[in-house]
């Protein structure tokens, strides 16, 4: 299996004024890139392990051959989670959640203003390089979660709903070190209707 860059299901400048088109241009068509390239090259030489998929990488790093394990998972991780991160956005997006995730964010925080909160807070308080989750544990139940570098709730049994990049790659051009200020406008271009029929995948299974 060639990992490939996943098509963008709008344009750089869709997100905007909230994620300037050069950033969105840069973010995906390079540094999403690179972690794609680089996962493609460390398995050009193991066919068995491109046989399998990005998911089934992930969650068994165990088996992949000691001299290329780290690069895989940093790699692989950055293509998830990328990958991820531009699917839970749209344009004229944002407000708040419907349906089953709205109610169960209003049974685990009380209410979507308290979630919002609690999860801006975990994101702007990630210390370096990182992501900001909610995800669905094994019990059905979501909760906030934040990972290091490229790390991603999927190799630790959990079923990610959103997630939010707060490397700085992905908004330093136009926010400098304001990540608290991105992460507001953020919740501008969250899809909660992506964020819902992954809460319904995640309920079924």
């Amino acid at each position: 299996m060639i990992h490939e860059l996943p098509k963008l299901n709008y344009e750089y400048n869709s997100l905007e004024p909230f994620i300037d088109a050069m950033t969105m241009e840069i973010h995906y068509s390079k540094h999403h890139q690179a972690y794609i390239n680089k996962l493609n090259d460390a398995l050009k030489n193991y066919p068995d392990l491109q046989l399998k998929t990005l998911a089934e990488i992930i969650i068994s790093l165990d088996v992949i051959p000691s001299k290329i394990r780290k690069i895989v998972k940093n790699n692989a991780g950055g293509h998830f989670n990328h990958s991820f991160f531009w699917s839970v956005m749209k344009p004229n997006s944002g407000g708040e959640p419907k349906g089953g995730v709205a109610e169960a964010i209003k049974s685990k925080f009380k209410n979507f203003d308290k979630f919002k909160e609690k999860f801006s807070a975990d994101a702007n308080g990630l210390f370096g390089s990182g992501w900001t989750w909610l995800v669905v544990d094994k019990k059905g139940d979501i909760k906030i979660i934040s990972t290091s570098g490229h790390d991603n709730p999927i190799s630790k049994v959990y079923i990610p709903l959103l997630v939010i990049d707060v490397w700085e790659h992905a908004y330093y051009l136009k926010y400098q070190n304001k990540r608290a200020e991105y992460i507001n406008n953020w919740w501008n271009v969250v899809s909660w209707d992506e964020v819902e029929a992954n809460y319904q995948k995640a309920v079924v299974i």
